[in-house]
């Protein structure tokens, strides 16, 4: 008997770690033990790895087997070790041939079918990138491995198949299946992919331009008004107005998501910007990440380089929404547990969409209004002040009048806006690229008083509002940003004292309304 060895790869977050799948059989009575920190799906890799072997004409040695999973002091989780330990294990009885440097990454069935995995981007990335470039896993996952450049990806239905190009001897594996016991699973799902269009919105002039500036620089915003104004419309509006992503981007959201579901048939790069909707009953774990053992990404993570929108925002949890405080400033997540730390990027748009009132009936005059002053203070009071200082574009979005309602066309459409917003974008690609920059909102603020500073009679204005207090620095910072996010909309080199006034007034409206 010699020492069988094969490799896999343990996601923690979206950082991949090569482990090292040792198995010795001993001479002792029959038993299947498993070091290495396995978790309980893990743990129970030991029956299904024996009925698979067994039901494809291989069966696994009845003498005493240990599978030691390398380094120990990592913790395992999840079944997609299983494909390994069997080969780590077959190698052992030498029953088939040594495994190099190949990765293994798949569940077994009883049957012995190889069934996909989630994570299966991540983690072929991660083993590309630690030098392992011949990758096995389940047929179902392999469209999704290939995304990654430089892996050379193979995909098998069966235990039996992969283990007869190994060497194993065919004569008696159990090399096909008839195919009414080919079971169901794994169907390309019908999804609806039209995006919401601008041209729907009647009226809303100023909303509108403001989704433009946010769409543009990638500036957060905050739309306040009485139900039925539309700010729910606008905000499903905004990811049609985003341009598409680029390669790198698209592979870190098709990663994120890869670790959220199960592949179906066709899996592509995601190039559009995604959309996260969540109810406002979700949990902070359900926001940020978490869940027991090793945190999983939330809808933060799962937004990334996307929009964040929350609906009835006044109506979550306090806590939940001032745990967006801190990806909001670093674009990242990183989730403490017992069982370890991950990290998950989360950089994404954040879209608050709130009533005036818990009645809604606050906004113009609100005489109708039910609701006493210490109910609206409460109520709005749930969105703190170090979290709506971080959103750049604050905007009171009154009900649409008749006249605007009964309009016919005529409204700009999502392509015509979008055009300008790719424009502006390409512009602050330019500018900011020495510094690694992509968006006017990613600009400190060390660099908006330095390589990027104004005339002092541009930013009088601005200044004077923060002699008064009516600004933070971190606002200031905000309210220049989204001037110069005006000018590369307007196709100018820098921006004016009417930016700088325009900044000011769509970082000001519904807290002044307020």
């Amino acid at each position: 008997m010699a020492l069988g060895r094969a490799y896999s790869v343990a996601l923690v977050g979206l950082n991949g770690y090569i482990v090292e799948v040792e198995a010795d059989i001993g001479q002792t009575l029959p038993a299947f033990v498993l070091l290495g920190l396995p978790d309980a799906s893990l743990n129970e890799a030991r029956d299904r790895i024996r009925s698979a072997a067994q039901n494809s004409g291989i069966p696994l040695s009845r003498r005493k087997i240990t599978a030691n999973l390398i380094p120990a002091s990592l913790p395992k989780r999840g079944s997609g070790f299983d494909l390994a330990i069997a080969m780590s294990v077959l190698r052992a009885a030498e029953d088939i041939r040594p495994t190099g440097r190949t990765v293994f990454i798949a569940e077994l069935g009883l049957d012995g079918r190889l069934r996909p995995v989630r994570g299966i981007l991540p983690a072929v990335m991660s083993a590309v990138q630690a030098g392992f470039q011949d990758i096995v896993v389940a047929q179902a996952n392999a469209a999704e491995a290939e995304l990654v450049p430089g892996a050379r990806v193979r995909g098998y239905q069966t235990l039996a198949r992969l283990v007869f190009d190994f060497g194993a001897d065919p004569q008696e594996l159990v090399l096909d299946f008839a195919p009414e016991d080919e079971p169901a699973g794994n169907e390309p799902v019908s999804v609806d992919a039209s995006v919401p269009d601008m041209c729907d919105v009647s009226g809303q002039a100023e909303a509108r331009r403001a989704l433009e500036v946010a769409a543009a620089g990638a500036h957060h915003l905050l739309l306040t008004g009485p139900p039925g104004a539309g700010k729910t419309m606008l905000a499903e509006r905004l990811p049609g107005l985003l341009p598409d992503l680029r390669d790198t981007e698209a592979m870190e959201v098709t990663a994120i998501h890869s670790l959220c579901q199960l592949p179906a048939s066709g899996v592509q790069l995601v190039r559009r910007p995604p959309f996260e909707n969540p109810h406002h009953t979700a949990t902070a774990a359900a926001i940020i990440g978490g869940g027991s053992g090793l945190p999983r990404p939330g809808a933060a993570s799962r937004a990334h380089r996307g929009i964040l929108f929350l609906d009835e925002a006044p109506e979550y949890e306090r806590r939940v929404l001032d745990a967006l405080r801190q990806p909001l400033e670093s674009g990242e997540l990183v989730i403490h547990r017992s069982a370890g730390a991950a990290a998950y990027p989360a950089r994404f748009q954040l879209v608050l969409a709130a009533n005036p009132c818990p009645c809604g009936k606050a906004s113009g005059k609100g005489i109708e209004c039910t609701c006493t002053p210490f109910m609206r203070r409460r109520y709005m009071s749930r969105m703190s002040g170090p979290l709506l200082d971080r959103v750049d574009i604050q905007l009171q979005v009154d009900r649409v009048s008749l006249a605007d309602f009964g309009q016919s066309g005529g409204a700009e459409d999502s392509a015509t806006v979008g055009a300008r917003v790719l424009a502006a974008r390409a512009r602050q690609l330019q500018r900011l690229q020495p510094w690694g920059m992509e968006t006017n909102s990613q600009v400190p603020g060390r660099i908006l008083r330095s390589e990027l500073k104004l005339a002092a009679a541009t930013t009088r204005i601005l200044d004077h509002a923060l002699e008064r207090g009516v600004l933070t620095a971190r606002g200031y910072d905000r309210v220049l940003r989204l001037a110069w996010t005006l000018a590369d909309l307007g196709g100018r080199e820098q921006p004016d004292g009417n930016d700088i006034g325009q900044a000011l007034s769509l970082r000001q409206t519904a807290s002044a309304a307020a």
